[in-house]
């Protein structure tokens, strides 16, 4: 029993320490070399992922994993050639067989609880949205539009690594033109693609949707604070599949109010420069 004991302990001890690296990782900001946890949430919804993340699910599985070494050790002692030179002859053990059928079952409902509303929330975009932004999936970089900014749009393409260097920005998550976005504000973001299916996923938001030719998918994110946030294609879409990151930078209201106006200026044609003026 000694053993079982000190394999108790050892779990314990691990689970403290991962426990521990999320919350080391989790204090900087945005991805991190070797990073094995969640990102810094940037929204509500990110926020309800990583506390279901480490309230529900971190327990459910380190209870399983616990539960599946103790029984192993407990097995591989008991029940060795030393210990048990005549081995049992029975084939079946009906109240056993059904506490391994209702346990996971009541362990999946569990789940279910807390996942589902979660799903929910992630899913429906709230009645109520500032903006819009049209995000279209191209082999392989990134398009945005903004319909309800004289359709201004954008195309990002990941910055060579000379580039970043030279901006300070990260290798392969840096692009040369960010999708700008106020803070505090519900943001419906509209989705298509125009060659074969990517996908768009900011993790501080909580965000990954599929960008599918021929349909137009939608999903929404409110930034809770300013900053650059960074996300990648996240379906296999060819051979630079690995190199079509997401920039957002999340600005103040006049910062963005700003930005709409120098576009709107670089944008409009001479004829209608003329009639502004």
């Amino acid at each position: 029993m000694k053993l079982i004991d000190y394999a108790k302990n050892i779990g314990l001890l691990a689970t403290i320490a991962l426990m521990t690296n999320v919350n080391i990782v989790q204090a900087a900001e945005g991805p991190v070399d070797k990073g094995i946890t969640l990102q810094p949430a940037a929204s509500e919804v990110a926020h309800d992922i990583a506390s279901f993340h480490n309230a529900v699910l971190m327990p459910v599985m380190v209870g399983i994993s616990l539960l599946v070494l103790v029984l192993l050790i407990y097995v591989g002692i008991k029940f060795n050639e030393k210990a048990n030179p005549k081995p049992a002859t029975f084939t079946h053990n009906v109240p056993l067989e059904i506490a391994w059928t209702a346990v996971p079952v009541l362990i999946l409902i569990f789940i279910a609880i807390f996942s589902f509303p979660l799903l929910y929330k992630e899913d429906v975009t709230p009645a109520k949205f500032d903006l819009t932004v049209k995000v279209t999936g191209n082999q392989w970089y990134w398009s945005y539009e903004y319909p309800d900014a004289d359709g201004i749009s954008l195309t990002a393409n990941m910055l060579s690594e000379e580039e970043a260097k030279a901006q300070n920005k990260p290798f392969q998550f840096a692009t040369d033109a960010a999708l700008v976005v106020p803070v505090n504000k519900v943001v419906r973001v509209q989705i298509t693609a125009s060659d074969v299916i990517h996908s768009w996923a900011l993790p501080a938001f909580g965000v990954k949707i599929d960008a599918v030719p021929g349909t137009l998918n939608e999903t929404w994110f409110k930034a809770e604070r300013t900053g650059t946030f960074y996300g990648q294609c996240s379906e296999i879409c060819g051979i630079r599949h690995a190199f079509m990151p997401i920039e957002i930078k999340v600005v103040t209201d006049t910062e963005y109010a700003a930005w709409l106006a120098s576009h709107k200026t670089a944008d409009a044609s001479p004829v209608q420069l003329a009639q502004a003026q």
